[in-house]
């Protein structure tokens, strides 16, 4: 009854209060695509409308799973490597073992949590920094993966494997039903759920919520084991959409997925932030690369335009934050 109680009193996050937070990003995706439609007259159209939201859809999954362990106060660098293991063992179970489809997904994503585990393990009990630990696992889960494979690219998937990562239903791309269903499951969990008021708790003091009767190393297990699936699922519809597997194919997705997180007005020291601002953050992303392909942009600087942005939103996030946090005082 003690840990009830006080959950409610200290997790306890008002939906109002997250939809103030991501109100700003709103704004910010809502300028850049004002200001895109004006230079490129193809952005605003349909096909491309949609192409923007099946691109944010992997990265999008990938970002929330993220964002769990975030709130938590912690990070995850392994979840790149952890993509890269989810399509590398689908890919390895239906080509070598020729495993069913559905069969060798269900078994990708748990390769996903059982990594989450060994991570959840790694910092909830042993004691490690969550940056040291997660690091160190990903270059063994890279290893690993590249073992599986013995260092080649697996291609040419079964046409039932490819569906979900190419094929339309009613016009819609696959993929945007996956992140939407991520999206509403992640949602209920954190603003339904004692496990949601126990994570943003956490976040917001390790120390309070552990001395509320909270049991932290349990909720910190439970995220790293929830982000680990979302990882290798996001791998396993990429695997999937390009139609081939390798060992290095999550290394492009991990900043990517934590500026995302950060975009989408999660705190990097935890408690605050939200599964919404986290698919805005996503969307922000690839509106910005995608502006930058309609306009043209030269390819070797497209990074560095991007980094520019993300930064600059960044540091302006942080100084409305801080102006916010000194009123309040």
């Amino acid at each position: 009854m003690a840990e009830k109680n006080s959950v409610k009193k200290i997790g306890k996050i008002k939906l109002s209060s997250q939809a103030m937070n991501s109100l700003p990003r709103l704004m910010i995706l809502l300028l850049l695509s004002l200001v895109l439609t004006f230079l490129s007259p193809y952005f605003l159209t349909k096909l491309n409308l949609i192409n923007v939201v099946a691109m944010s859809s992997i990265p999008a999954i990938f970002a929330l799973g993220e964002m769990l362990v975030v709130l938590t106060g912690n990070i995850d660098l392994s979840l790149g490597a952890i993509f890269s293991l989810g399509g590398v063992v689908v890919a390895a179970l239906m080509k070598y073992l020729l495993v069913p489809v559905p069969i060798a997904i269900l078994a990708g994503m748990a390769a996903g949590a059982l990594m989450g585990v060994i991570n959840g393990v790694l910092m909830a009990k042993v004691k490690l920094p969550s940056f040291i630990g997660s690091y160190a696992l990903r270059v063994a889960i890279t290893g690993f993966a590249n073992a599986i494979l013995q260092g080649y690219i697996v291609y040419d998937f079964p046409p039932a494997f490819r569906f979900i990562g190419v094929q339309r239903l009613f016009g819609i791309p696959v993929p945007i039903y996956f992140a939407a269903a991520v999206f509403f499951v992640i949602w209920v969990v954190l603003y339904r759920t004692k496990l949601g008021r126990k994570i943003y708790a956490v976040g917001a003091n390790p120390e309070a919520a552990r001395l509320s009767g909270i049991k932290n190393d349990r909720v910190i297990m439970t995220v790293y084991i929830i982000a680990g699936s979302m990882a290798a699922l996001a791998g396993i519809l990429q695997t999937s959409r390009i139609n081939q597997a390798h060992a290095f194919l999550g290394d492009p997705t991990l900043l990517p997925g934590i500026a995302a997180v950060v975009i989408g007005g999660t705190s990097m020291f935890g408690g605050v932030g939200g599964a919404f601002g986290t698919i805005i953050g996503a969307l922000i992303m690839n509106v910005i690369q995608n502006g930058l392909n309609l306009l043209g942009a030269p390819s070797v600087w497209q990074q560095t335009i991007v980094g520019g942005i993300i930064l600059f939103a960044v540091v302006i996030d942080q100084s409305v934050r801080q102006a916010t946090a000194k009123r309040i005082n």
